[in-house]
C-alpha cells in the first residue's frame, strides 16, 4: 500500500458536487474580482472564528507583511517570534524593515510565553504568536505580556483554523489574525488565498485600502497598496468548504486520536496538547533521534513524510545578515533535526491509518 504524507484530491471528492456548482455559479456570473463572493466570505469568516471583521488577501504572506505595515511596524522595531517557525513568519517582520527577535518554542512546538519577557527591548513593537502545526499557543500569559508592556499582538494562524485556548479561537486575542488558505491547509482552497481578522474597525478599512492599490475610490489612491485580493473563485470554493469545517476539523481529531492511542514505539515520541488549548492537526508531527533512519525505512514501505521544518529561520541563507549561528538557538535546532510529519489528511481511510500505524510500530 502506498500512502502520501497528504492527499488534498480526498478534500475534493468528499464535496465534489458543490464546488463544481459553486464554480460555475462564479464563472458564469460575470464578476471575478471583490464581488458578492468575497464579501459574503468575509462575513462567513469572521463569523466563524468570532471576529468583528475579515478582510481576504491574496496569500498567507501578504497577511502577515500588510498587518505590520497597517499597524506602522518598521525599520528600528523588535518583534518577537518563536525561532521554530516556518519562514514566511518572520518574513512578514522583515520585509517591512523590522527585526525578528526570537524565542526558543515549548514543548508542544509554540512560542515558550516564559521566554518572551526576557527578550523585550525599549525597541520591542509587537509579538507574533504562530499557531504551529494546528494547536494554539499559551495566549493567556501572552496576551498579558502585551498588555503590561503595551505592545501589538499579532497571530499566525495559517495552520490553526478552528483551534481555541481556553474556548476563543486563535486569530481573535491580538490587534490582526493572518490566515493562509493555501490548499494544504484545514480551510484551504484551490490556490493561493489568505486574509486577515481584526475587531478593529479602522485596521479593517485600512487593509481594506491596502490591498487595492491603496485605493479607496477607483483611480483615487490615498497611499502606495498592495495588489492583495482573494479572488472571486477562491472565496467561493472556500465558502464551500468552510460551511463544512466542522465535520473536516472532527475528522482530524479522530486520527490524531487513533495515532495517539495505538502508535507504539519507544524510539518515536508522540506530540501532547495543552490544557486549555485545542489542536485541529494541521500536521501529526512526531520526534525521532533516528530520524532519516525512519524516513528511509518509511520509504521502503512507501509511507511519505515531510519534514516541517529542516532549517530554521535563524540559519537560512536569507537571513545571513542577522548574525546567527549554528547552536544559537539549540531547542530549535534540535527540533528540526527531529521532527517528522507522518500522513494526516481528511480523507484518510482507516485502512491507510492501520497500515502507517502497524508499519511504525515495527520500526
Amino acid at each position: 500500500m502506498k500512502v502520501m504524507p497528504n492527499r488534498m484530491d480526498r478534500g475534493f471528492f468528499m464535496y465534489q458536487k458543490e464546488f463544481e456548482q459553486k464554480a460555475l455559479e462564479v464563472l458564469r456570473s460575470g464578476w471575478y474580482v471583490l464581488g458578492r463572493e468575497v464579501e459574503a466570505f468575509e462575513q462567513e469568516f469572521a463569523f466563524y472564528t468570532g471576529a468583528r471583521y475579515c478582510v481576504g488577501l491574496a496569500s498567507g504572506l501578504d497577511a502577515l507583511w500588510m498587518a505590520f505595515r497597517i499597524l506602522g511596524i518598521g525599520s528600528g522595531d523588535e518583534v518577537i517570534v518563536q525561532a521554530n517557525t516556518y519562514i514566511a513568519s518572520v518574513m512578514g517582520i522583515t520585509i517591512n524593515g523590522a527585526t525578528p527577535v526570537f524565542v526558543e518554542p515549548d514543548e508542544y512546538f509554540n512560542i515558550d510565553a516564559d521566554k518572551i519577557e526576557e527578550k523585550i527591548t525599549d525597541r520591542t513593537k509587537a509579538v507574533l504568536v504562530v499557531h504551529l502545526y494546528g494547536q494554539a499557543s499559551n495566549m493567556q500569559k501572552i496576551v498579558q505580556l502585551c498588555k503590561k508592556y503595551d505592545l501589538r499582538l499579532v497571530e499566525d494562524c495559517a495552520q490553526s483554523h478552528g483551534a481555541c485556548f481556553q474556548g476563543k479561537m486563535t486569530g481573535t486575542f491580538g490587534d490582526i489574525g493572518c490566515f493562509s488558505f493555501y490548499p494544504s491547509k484545514n480551510l484551504g482552497g484551490f490556490g493561493d488565498g489568505g486574509a486577515i481578522v481584526t475587531a478593529d474597525a479602522q485596521i479593517a478599512a485600512d487593509m481594506k485600502v491596502y490591498r487595492n492599490y491603496g485605493s479607496e475610490k477607483r483611480y483615487y489612491n490615498k497611499v502606495v497598496g498592495a495588489n492583495s485580493r482573494l479572488d472571486e473563485l477562491q472565496a467561493g470554493l472556500l465558502r464551500v468548504r468552510l460551511a463544512h469545517m466542522q465535520e473536516l476539523t472532527k475528522e482530524r481529531r479522530e486520527l490524531a486520536e487513533r495515532y495517539h492511542e495505538r502508535l507504539c514505539n519507544s524510539r518515536i515520541q508522540l506530540p501532547g496538547v495543552r490544557k486549555q488549548a485545542d489542536s485541529v492537526w494541521h500536521q501529526y508531527v512526531v520526534r525521532c533521534e533516528e530520524r532519516q533512519e525512519l524516513i528511509d525505512y518509511l520509504n521502503v514501505h512507501e509511507i511519505g513524510t515531510i519534514i516541517h521544518y529542516p532549517i530554521p529561520p535563524h540559519l537560512s541563507e536569507a537571513y545571513n545578515y542577522l548574525g546567527y549561528q549554528k547552536g544559537s538557538f539549540p531547542v530549535t535546532e534540535h527540533l528540526a533535526d527531529t521532527v517528522l510529519s507522518i500522513p494526516m489528511y481528511n480523507g484518510m481511510t482507516k485502512e491507510e491509518q492501520d497500515y502507517v500505524i502497524e508499519v511504525i510500530n515495527r520500526f
